[in-house]
């Protein structure tokens, strides 16, 4: 018998981003779609951005998943329309971005606030971070540097 797409999407919410541990592929909202074309499961996984390194990785991993819990005949489609956007990230996402020490993604350019002591005493420090997605701050109350969650 085939899983329900709720369980597939349940097995794929166990899936981490390879970046960012802390938050599953279907947190990051780059997870489209699953279907079933008769007995082919199709995932529909989105790019945060064209040229990320981790979208093989992603792909081979969500494949692993669910091939381990019997799904044998899948196909992966990358759907590079409509392109991701930080708004796709799911509010259980952005809150374990906080708990990780990461500041998550806002329209208004940067952190409202540090992800570490809650302080809004922030400052950039480069626009680059340790990934193309992040930037570097640091919190001039507690002196910590995180990373910022860039807004695409």
């Amino acid at each position: 018998m085939k899983p329900s797409e709720a369980q597939i999407w349940a097995w794929l919410d166990d899936v981490p981003d390879p970046e960012i541990p802390v938050i599953s592929v279907v947190d990051l909202g780059i997870v489209r779609g699953v279907a079933w074309e008769g007995d082919t499961l199709e995932v529909a996984v989105t790019p945060t951005y064209s040229g990320c390194p981790a979208t093989g990785v992603i792909s081979m991993d969500i494949e692993t998943a669910l091939r381990d819990r019997g799904v044998d005949d899948l196909r992966i489609k990358t759907q590079i329309s409509p392109p991701w956007t930080t708004d796709w990230l799911s509010d259980k996402g952005r809150a374990k971005l906080v708990d990780y020490g990461i500041a998550p993604p806002r329209a208004a350019g940067g952190p409202d606030s540090c992800p570490r002591c809650k302080s809004k005493a922030v400052t950039r420090i480069s626009q680059f971070g340790s990934t193309p997605c992040k930037a570097q701050w640091r919190c001039t109350d507690c002196l910590e540097p995180f990373d910022y969650f860039k807004c695409i």
